[in-house]
């Protein structure tokens, strides 16, 4: 499968965004383990290109990796040659959409409005992440889907796992799922036990939905 087939197929794509990145190996395997099957790392970090490079070797082919906070070309070509699967942004970026299309990369761009979610989609969008839907709400979703049905939204910002189900049956395509997933205080302890627990715990309560 491509990436957008596992983002399709599983439903949740862990966002990795932290400040120290050298033990993304560790943190990778205990999501892994746990069943997700798509992870973002977000350039926020400078570190992020190598880890998606190191995951990307370790990782079998049920699963995707990715990266996020995407703003430039060149952040493209970076990412790909990391071996990037997938790229995301906050924001609708001309660059970084032509980017994605000449390597034929999945664009995931961020919108708030609907004007904003069609605009990306109509110029490309693999999905479109409406971002940060914590201030928006799940029935946001069907909202803005009753009259576009086609489009493929991807809440991020705010999505745990006591809505998320809400999100999906309101029509989302996939979601975006950060630090209530990947908790801090397990990273800073280095508790993976914890954080594989809790990856089980999202991934068994989607399959029981």
């Amino acid at each position: 499968m491509n990436a957008l087939e596992i983002i399709s197929t599983n439903k949740l794509v862990a966002i990795v965004r932290l400040d120290d990145l050298s033990i993304a190996k560790e943190l990778s395997n205990a999501l892994i383990d746990g069943g997700i099957r798509a992870i973002e790392f977000t350039l926020t970090n400078r570190d992020a290109v190598a880890a998606i490079a190191e995951i990307r070797q370790l990782a079998d082919d049920s699963v995707a990796i990715g990266a996020g906070s995407v703003i430039s070309a060149e952040q493209v070509w970076a990412v790909a040659d990391a071996g990037a699967q997938f790229v995301v942004s906050p924001v609708w970026k001309h660059e970084v959409s032509s980017a994605c299309r000449e390597i034929d990369l999945p664009f995931m761009p961020g919108a708030f409005t609907p004007t904003e979610i069609l605009h990306a989609w109509e110029r490309g969008a693999s999905l479109v992440k409406v971002f940060p839907a914590n201030h928006l709400g799940k029935r946001y979703i069907k909202d803005v889907l009753a009259p576009l049905p086609h489009l493929r939204l991807m809440p991020t910002g705010g999505v745990n796992a006591d809505n998320m189900r809400e999100f999906l049956d309101n029509g989302a395509f996939a979601l975006g799922v950060g630090s209530s997933l990947i908790n801090n205080e397990a990273v800073a302890d280095r508790d993976w036990d914890s954080l594989r627990i809790n990856a089980r715990r999202y991934v068994d309560q989607l399959s029981q939905a």
